[in-house]
């Protein structure tokens, strides 16, 4: 079966759609192509554990993940989440009717927990440009992702609430609003200097 799932690659402060491709067929071997890095390539070993952890698993046929466009570099283990996803719904663990509506990134630990990931911003400004439904992106990243009006944010935290999401329970994973007040929060007990703190330097003369 083939699916394809959906990350982002960050350069800078800009944002490059990544479409995972996925694709399995009866045979023994896994091939992940598209130019990932080595921290990529690790991720099966990641995915593996994370989904024997919780009762799934990578199946025992040939896999086949491009990672496209293919001509641009793939780095770093944010995509652990997104490849995950893709191979449980390549091999039926999970539904699929609402996949292609979310970008999906986030790095797994081997007990399943989503770990945080850097450059989650533009990410979520280039799926709101590319007309997604919404971004699913680890906890301590979603505050930051909500910034971006129109754009439904999704906080995960484990990947069994992430198959539970996209296996129909809505409510597996919570959808942040902006909260202004929260994001720029400022802790008033803190002696923080403000500009009644610049003292005008003594005049000099360069003249004399």
């Amino acid at each position: 079966m083939l699916v394809k799932v959906y990350g982002c690659a960050v350069y800078g402060i800009l944002a490059t759609k990544i479409t995972v491709e996925v694709n399995i067929v009866p045979g023994v071997n896994f091939y992940l192509v598209g130019l990932p890095d080595n921290a990529v390539k690790e991720s099966h070993q990641r995915i593996d554990a994370a989904l024997k952890n919780n009762g799934y698993k990578i199946p025992g046929k040939q896999i086949t993940i491009n990672m496209a466009p293919a001509d641009i570099k793939k780095e770093g283990s944010s995509y652990d989440l997104t490849l995950a996803i893709g191979i449980l719904a390549a091999s039926e663990q999970i539904k699929t009717d609402v996949l292609e509506d979310y970008v999906i990134m986030g790095e797994l630990a081997l007990d399943g927990v989503i770990r945080p990931i850097k450059g989650v911003l533009p990410i979520a400004i280039k799926a709101k440009e590319e007309g997604f439904k919404g971004i699913i992106v680890p906890t301590e990243n979603a505050a930051e992702a909500s910034v971006v009006e129109g754009l439904e944010v999704y906080a995960a935290n484990h990947i069994k609430d992430v198959i539970s999401f996209f296996n129909g329970n809505d409510s597996a994973l919570e959808k942040l609003q902006f909260n202004a007040e929260k994001f720029f929060i400022l802790d008033e007990t803190l002696d923080v200097p403000d500009f009644s703190d610049v003292k005008e330097p003594d005049t000099i003369n360069v003249f004399n």
